[in-house]
């Protein structure tokens, strides 16, 4: 699997959409505008934060700071993005500085943006546009000078219009948006990740079972996974190349090496289009020997007439009759 990889900071793919969303950070990367990234789980939306910030000239020097917003309750969110000072609440034993604080002059991705509860929006509606926050339990406003990405795996649209999300922080966080495409969507990238995550994963079975590298993907294994549509896109597919290193016999990744979830899949497809095909060929089997016994009958069994009628040859009837499973009868029938 000698194909060239496409690589923009970490990101992997040669998709038409990727290649679209390379020029894209490259225009933008050295904006203050806050950027939106949208996609699916797995889909890299980290990974796009990051290269935002190291393409940023004025700010790639800088601390980039990732917190996931679904990962903790408000109370606790509010103090980790904001800071809190003493005694504000409940085990805060000392003054401590949030997020914002610490990324100063540099960026701060906030994933998930979507499970910020309604109060929260408010305050980071309120940074967004003035720059400003306070601590949790302080008065002191501070000045914020972050870079702002924020990413989600949700419709935002669609939770502005059912009111779980603000219109106005929707706004003011969609000033430039980033769609990342899943994986199905750019099966031609498959090739180029299978071949990224070997050799991200290859020096750990090595150094874990002290046995040679997997070489290559067999062709039965690659065809289910570039059938298969990746659910989990690009992080199911690196776990999948992690399983292989640490779990696969020999140097080869064959089609039952890879996970139930792809190995059945491709079986039951496989066994799918035969059923269809042989479906298919029954039917028209049984339509041709329909055809041809009409005709047959119309010129009492007249093989000479029939073939004319047909548009074939004798041979090429008989063939017919043999594979339809028409025998020659020996009585005559008058024409219809």
């Amino acid at each position: 699997m000698k194909v060239k990889t496409h690589k923009f900071h970490g990101l992997i793919g040669k998709n038409e959409k990727m290649r679209e969303i390379y020029k894209m950070i490259r225009a933008v990367a050295s904006s203050p505008s806050t950027v939106l990234i949208c996609g699916e789980s797995g889909t890299g939306k980290r990974m796009v934060a990051e290269a935002l910030h190291q393409t940023d000239r004025f700010r790639k020097d800088k601390i980039f700071i990732e917190v996931s917003c679904g990962a903790l309750p408000e109370t606790l969110l509010e103090s980790e993005l904001f800071g809190h000072i003493r005694g504000s609440f409940t085990g805060a034993i000392k003054d401590r500085a949030g997020r914002f604080e610490v990324a100063n002059r540099g960026t701060i991705f906030l994933d998930e943006i979507d499970t910020c509860s309604p109060g929260l929006q408010v305050k980071l509606l309120r940074v967004l546009e003035q720059g400003t926050y306070e601590r949790v339990g302080d008065t002191t406003t501070l000045k914020s000078n972050v870079r702002i990405i924020a990413a989600t795996n949700q419709n935002l649209e669609q939770l502005v219009r059912i009111k779980s999300f603000r219109e106005d922080l929707y706004w003011r966080l969609n000033v430039i948006c980033i769609n990342l495409p899943p994986l199905r969507e750019r099966v031609e990238d498959v090739l180029l990740l299978v071949e990224y995550f070997l050799a991200r994963y290859n020096p750990m079975r090595i150094k874990m079972k002290n046995s040679s590298a997997i070489e290559k993907v067999s062709k039965e294994a690659l065809d289910a996974m570039l059938e298969y549509l990746w659910p989990g896109n690009v992080r199911e597919l690196a776990n999948c190349i992690e399983r292989a290193c640490i779990l696969v016999k020999g140097n080869v990744i064959k089609l039952s090496d890879l996970p139930d979830s792809i190995f059945s899949k491709k079986y039951q497809s496989k066994s799918t289009a035969d059923s269809i095909d042989s479906s298919l060929k029954c039917s028209l089997r049984a339509s041709e020997g329909d055809i041809v016994l009409n005709a047959l009958k119309r010129f009492n069994w007249n093989c000479t007439k029939t073939a004319v009628h047909l548009g074939i040859n004798r041979t090429t009837l008989y063939n017919k009759m043999k594979k339809c499973g028409i025998k020659k009868e020996r009585r005559r029938y008058m024409a219809v």
